[in-house]
């Protein structure tokens, strides 16, 4: 019997063909597979289509398209929406609901489209009669229009605060300290509207404009006091002369009344003394009889006639 050796450069040169083969068996049965799944539709458990993708992309590729995936899913609330820029250029609105933000080419900015309140810090201005004040006061408005509030504005929230604090500043300028603390509501509505008319065009509406509280230096406070007392006392004091003038009206026909009545002014005088001593501990003397007043009466009474006569 005879051996032939072999040479080790033939066996390797082998090895690696059967390699190269196995390999693309693995790599054709796998795409196939894949195929099927895509192509064909075929029900397969979900670790089948796991283990496929793992077998023709490789795990650490499969990991960052789940988290690519994962990341592309965003959820707009029913108070927002959202502003789109693919690749830097606006790319419409997304209304609420789960929608899909293709990751590194888009970016969705949420804008709140809810009534939002700001507060104006109190503000020390000099009225039109040269009065300091300091007032300030809170504004409601609203996002109407998200694309021009975040494209044409870098941060509305701060630039719609200082216009409206110099707003409150140029109206209560142009008033005098009576008219700003007896006209608020029309103070508040000059404010508001001359900050809508320009926040118009960023997208931003004013809903409504108040003024929280208005304080004057404490001199002028003492001022305003007794001013306030004084025309108080003056507004009693008419009150109380008008009071007379109506009370001595109506004494003046009591008084007619009376007299054609010959029994009046003693019912009446009766009941004078008895308003005076309700109680027993108050006693009331009369020197005279009534019916002296009854017989002077009678004796003017005939003067008058002679008088006429």
């Amino acid at each position: 019997m005879i051996f032939k050796p072999h040479s080790s450069k033939g066996n390797a040169g082998k090895a690696q063909a059967a390699r190269g083969s196995a390999l693309k068996k693995s790599k054709r049965d796998t795409d196939m597979h894949i195929g099927k799944i895509i192509i064909g539709g075929s029900k397969m458990a979900a670790i089948d289509v796991i283990f496929a993708l793992i077998g023709f992309f490789g795990f650490p590729a499969l990991i960052v398209l789940i988290i690519l995936m994962f990341a592309s899913i965003k959820m707009i609330y029913q108070y927002e929406k959202g502003v789109i820029f693919t690749l830097g250029k606006f790319g419409g609105i997304r209304e609420p609901g789960i929608t899909i933000v293709i990751p590194i080419f888009q970016e969705m900015r949420k804008v709140d489209m809810r009534i939002r309140t700001l507060d104006i810090p109190s503000q020390r201005v000099m009225t039109k009669d040269n009065v300091p004040v300091s007032v300030n006061g809170v504004v409601f408005f609203n996002v109407q229009n998200p694309e021009t509030a975040v494209i044409k504005v870098q941060d509305y929230y701060y630039a719609i605060s200082q216009y409206s604090q110099t707003a409150l500043r140029d109206v209560i300028g142009g008033m005098t300290l009576d008219s700003v603390l007896s006209e608020r509501q029309n103070v508040g509505d000059e404010i508001k509207t001359l900050v809508d008319k320009e926040i118009e065009s960023w997208g931003l509406n004013v809903t409504s404009m108040k003024l929280q509280d208005v304080e004057v230096p404490d001199d002028l406070k003492r001022l305003m006091s007794r001013q306030a007392a004084a025309e108080r006392e003056k507004r009693a004091n008419v009150i109380k002369s008008e009071g007379d003038r109506e009370a001595s009206v109506n004494l003046a026909k009591a008084a007619e009344i009376m007299a054609k009545s010959p029994g009046a002014l003693q019912l009446r005088t009766l009941q004078t003394l008895d308003g005076l001593g309700p109680t027993p501990s108050n006693t009331v003397i009369i020197p005279l009889p009534i019916n002296l007043f009854e017989g002077l009466r009678e004796m003017t009474s005939g003067k008058k006639k002679e008088a006429r006569e």
